[in-house]
């Protein structure tokens, strides 16, 4: 480059887990600029309602007395994972979490509390069926942040229906502000909103700075330590899923509308090599009246069906799973989208769904959009939905049998933990007797992709020789998932995002 507009040791692109990596370099005494392509601080980690992070044996959890061991949960990790990403990679990440806890409760503005969330295959050896390897971020109340608040994105409630903020910061939303509150104690810190990265400047083989574009104008920005992608994925692209095979579409997903694979093309222009690129968090969603599917879970009744009126899958699975099971389903085409919640008048023309991540809007709305049916017949209820009547009858008295002795011998509905999560530990199984009947249109959501640049264990970027490119460094979802094509159990994505944050942070300051 003849000339650079400005000069920091490091540079951030993303503002989710990435946070996390610029507070660390900050802390550890080097300049930072962090930029955000859109116009709110937080990208998908500030979407998570709960802001889970999977840590085994982080001090949270040992000062709760939580008597789990890092070879244990090492165990199971890789037990799920297999030898589909490197065992070096899957042992920084189960390994290095707990540290950063420390390392981030040693500053007052920073902390976290026990969520018990279950392990996401029970059956592995040394799951974890209490859930004691989660912690959340404890919240935050807004007016701590002053009008820092208003930056960061999210609730969906307010993105999406225009709800006012909430007084406090949960999840997500609170992980994102805590760490810009703890950054502000901090000159060294630049915060830029509306600048995308949207390409690497190389010199002499290594990564020496950025090109950003900001209202227009393009700014290049030397790095003297290096530059960190943690843009979160390209789930907001319709190009690159056709292109890499993601199934779903953009408008489906979760992640807000920045994420479109920007950080990852200019990974790519330099050389790093790439892995999991069709791959996705993925879950079922709930179709909503303005025609996205939205990431749904704790499902407290009904089953579902395909176009001929089965029931083909464990509706009670956690979600990455479930949503597997449906793109399997898809792909031999025995499911086709939509596919139908079958459901009883138990607890009214709602569906039974308490967790909608999305709010629900008014009943009639559904109905008027041809999403929410009522019969009094499940009949009459499979002439509404298009589906044969008979085999309608048949999936739910089937279901019903198995619901009275307990056990799904089809799909094992309720036979790991994570089933039973939501129902107090019982059964799952609750029948579909209490008429009026409903049905409820359902297709593919996720929670953004999880194919990205290929990295070592503190977050260098690889090409394609598995040699590091010297100054990039990537995280989250814009580089390629430590879990390869599983999700272990809750937290895993903005846990991989945040420590490889940290991790990369923490090896720049070392250089």
């Amino acid at each position: 480059m003849e000339y650079w507009d400005e000069e920091v040791d490091v540079l951030v692109a993303g503002s989710g887990g990435g946070v996390a990596g610029a507070y660390t370099a900050a802390r550890e005494g080097l300049t930072v600029t962090l930029v955000e392509a859109t116009d709110k601080f937080g990208g998908t980690t500030s979407y998570s309602g709960g802001g889970g992070m999977w840590f085994p044996c982080n001090p949270v959890l040992r000062r709760a007395g939580v008597d789990d061991t890092l070879e244990d949960a090492l165990t199971y990790y890789r037990a799920v994972v297999g030898d589909r990403t490197p065992a070096a990679l899957q042992e920084a990440y189960v390994r290095g979490g707990s540290g950063a806890i420390e390392y981030f409760e040693s500053d007052e503005s920073i902390s976290f509390q026990m969520f018990p969330w279950p392990d996401y295959f029970g059956k592995a050896p040394k799951a974890r069926l209490d859930g004691k390897r989660h912690i959340i971020p404890t919240p935050l109340r807004a007016s701590e942040l002053g009008e820092l608040s208003e930056s960061i994105r999210g609730p969906l409630a307010t993105d999406r229906h225009g709800d006012p903020q909430p007084d406090y910061l949960i999840g997500g939303r609170a992980l994102v502000g805590r760490f810009l509150l703890a950054m502000a104690k901090y000159p060294n810190v630049s915060l830029q909103l509306h600048t995308a990265l949207v390409e690497l400047v190389v010199e002499g083989g290594a990564v020496v700075g950025a090109i950003v574009e900001r209202e227009g104008n393009r700014i290049a920005i030397r790095t003297r330590k290096g530059v960190l992608l943690a843009a979160g994925g390209f789930e907001g692209n319709d190009e690159l899923r056709r292109r890499y095979g993601v199934p779903g579409v953009a408008r489906d997903t979760m992640g807000p509308w920045g994420n479109v694979g920007k950080a990852h093309e200019a990974g790519m222009a330099v050389g790093a090599d790439t892995d999991l690129m069709d791959q996705a968090w993925w879950s079922p969603g709930l179709i909503h009246p303005d025609g996205r599917a939205a990431f749904a879970l704790w499902f407290t009744g009904g089953i579902f069906v395909n176009q001929a009126g089965v029931r083909f899958v464990n509706e009670s699975a956690p979600y990455d799973r479930l949503g597997r099971d449906i793109i399997d389903r898809m792909n031999d085409g025995s499911v086709s989208l939509p596919f139908w919640m079958i459901y009883d008048d138990t607890e009214g023309a709602v569906p039974p769904i308490k967790a909608s991540n999305v709010p629900m809007v008014e009943t009639e709305k559904y109905v008027e959009a041809g999403l929410w049916h009522t019969a009094d017949t499940l009949e009459e209820l499979a002439g509404k939905i298009g589906v044969p009547a008979d085999a309608l009858s048949a999936s739910v008295a089937r279901f019903n049998e198995q619901a009275a002795a307990g056990v799904d011998a089809d799909f094992g509905r309720g036979d790991e933990a994570y089933d039973r999560a939501f129902s107090n530990g019982e059964s799952p199984l609750a029948p579909i007797v209490k008429g009026p009947f409903h049905a409820a249109a359902f297709g593919i959501s996720d929670l953004g992709t999880k194919g990205g640049l290929r990295t070592d264990t503190v977050g260098r970027v690889l090409n394609e020789a598995g040699e590091t490119i010297p100054g990039l460094y990537a995280a989250g979802n814009t580089m390629a998932a430590p879990s390869g094509t599983t999700y272990p159990g809750g937290g895993n994505p903005i846990g991989a995002s945040v420590l490889f944050s940290h991790l990369a942070a923490l090896d720049m300051a070392s250089r």
